[in-house]
């Protein structure tokens, strides 16, 4: 269909003039190259001038060593305006000096195209909405366009059958002003013919559009891309890449004079986000699902998700990141999951002080009145009211469904204080001689467990479902067998 959105895993090549916003006098024809997976490339005949020099009042030119960059490029090709942001020079040939004059060349890379208009910077607010779709959104979004049936007298198949396409009423909902539509966009049926044989073909894909009250940025628009696949990510508990983003323009203000109604103009936006997709892999397994919009509807999720999102994204993308790329070595494993959970903990703002403020402040200056006037300082920074990592990673434990909690390990004071010690090891001595192999392989899983269990219970997941997910997600419940081989023991000094 002439409306798809570019897809983030296909090439694309746009043939045009480009120049620099600061000198439109000063066009350059070239051509524009999108690789998957791999970069935006820019080739130039001609070319923007990218060396550092000084004019001196002499009149000598001093050219130094370094280049410039360029924020933004602009260009026009196959009758689209195109942006371009964070380009770099990656080779430039000038034919100063040669003895039969050409044009010059260069190549620029950049980090981010616009396809479809003139933007002077990633936070001029031009956009009306976001449309992000994402690696299993149709999967989480529990709904389809395709019905099928299949012939069966006397409970046989016949070979007789159907399959049809009936389009779905999206689903909405408004948090703080900024309206989040569940939609589906689906091809026109079609005959694929081959000398082998006809085949049919429909393509439906679920993308996720966001209205915000006012006109957003396109570095704001990324953000709101980002929610969204971190959601996903989290429900289906895989990484999650993005598939295409598109913005649409803000609608003039005058209708055309013809009288033809205003068409939304859209912008395809081609960049590298942080998970490359594999838009024709397989499905996530519904099995390793946490959760979909059938067990947490998508008008209930999506304003707890934005108010969780902000709130606790540094624990997010810490557990995120075991995910989308996992360290090689248990020590770093180790690190990130305690360190998730402690950040968890602190940005829940559970009650921490260990004893009253009071009664905290009467003690540490009596024991000030012991302590020379040179090294109070020093002193009074470490004598805090916080509590231990041991007490964090309790407390922390205790706020999913405590039942769910029980079935994932079998002595929680035991894992706190084996979790507490090796990570102090680790961070105080450089190792963790105290640990098994095995133990720390353990203690990463029931950790990001822990992390993860919380994050649910901020979305609202049933207690239900979370028991569910303990005993019989393929790996919270290996997770859980794990603990209970290794986890067991009577509790430890920390």
């Amino acid at each position: 269909m002439a409306d798809d959105p570019l897809n983030l895993d296909e090439p694309g090549e746009w043939a045009g003039l480009w120049w620099l916003p600061e000198e439109p006098e000063n066009k350059f024809p070239g051509v524009l190259r999108y690789l998957p997976n791999s970069r935006i490339e820019l080739s130039l005949i001609g070319a923007f001038e990218n060396r550092l020099m000084t004019h001196t009042s002499s009149g000598v030119v001093l050219v130094h060593s370094g280049s410039r960059t360029f924020d933004v490029i602009h260009g026009a090709a196959e009758r689209r305006e195109i942006t371009l942001f964070d380009c770099h020079a990656s080779n430039t040939s000038r034919s100063m000096g040669a003895r039969v004059k050409t044009p010059d060349k260069q190549t620029l890379v950049a980090s981010t195209a616009l396809i479809g208009v003139h933007v002077s910077d990633e936070d001029e607010a031009r956009f009306a909405a976001a449309e992000v779709s994402v690696e299993d959104l149709t999967l989480w979004a529990s709904s389809s366009i395709f019905e099928a049936t299949l012939g069966m007298p006397d409970g046989v198949p016949d070979g007789s059958g159907t399959i049809s396409v009936k389009p779905i009423d999206s689903q909405s909902v408004t948090v703080d002003g900024t309206q989040f539509v569940l939609a589906h966009l689906h091809t026109l049926p079609f005959f694929d013919h081959r000398r082998s044989g006809t085949t049919g073909r429909v393509r439906d894909t679920a993308f996720v559009r966001i209205v915000p009250a006012e006109a957003l940025s396109f570095r704001t628009a990324l953000q709101s891309a980002s929610l969204i696949q971190d959601l996903v990510a989290l429900a289906t508990h895989r990484a999650a890449g993005v598939i295409w983003l598109r913005l649409e323009l803000v609608r003039d203000e005058q209708a055309p004079s013809d009288g033809r109604p205003l068409l939304r103009r859209k912008v395809d936006v081609l960049y590298s986000p942080p998970v490359s997709t594999e838009r024709d892999a397989d499905a996530a397994d519904p099995r390793r699902v946490f959760f979909t919009c059938e067990s947490l509807p998508f008008e209930q999720v999506v304003p707890r998700w934005v108010g969780a999102h902000q709130r606790l994204q540094s624990a997010t993308n810490m557990i995120m990141g075991l995910r989308y790329a996992p360290a090689r070595y248990i020590e770093s494993n180790l690190l990130t999951a305690v360190g998730a959970a402690e950040v968890l903990h602190r940005r829940l703002s559970i009650d921490e002080a260990p004893m009253p403020t009071t009664e905290f402040k009467q003690m540490r200056a009596a024991m000030l009145e012991h302590v020379p006037e040179q090294h109070q300082d020093r002193f009074r920074g470490v004598i805090r009211n916080d509590p231990t990592l041991r007490d964090r990673l309790i407390a922390l434990a205790n706020r999913p469904d405590a039942e769910a909690i029980s079935l994932l390990m079998p002595n929680l004071e035991h894992w706190a204080a084996r979790t507490a010690r090796a990570r102090n090891d680790l961070a105080h001595e450089g190792e963790t001689p105290r640990h098994s192999l095995e133990e720390l392989v353990v203690i990463v899983e029931v950790t990001t467990a822990v992390v993860i269990l919380n994050l649910l219970h901020e979305l609202g997941l049933s207690a239900e479902r979370q028991r569910e997910l303990v005993g019989e997600h393929p790996q919270l419940s290996t997770t859980a067998e794990r603990a209970t081989e290794l986890l067991a023991g009577p509790p430890a000094e920390s």
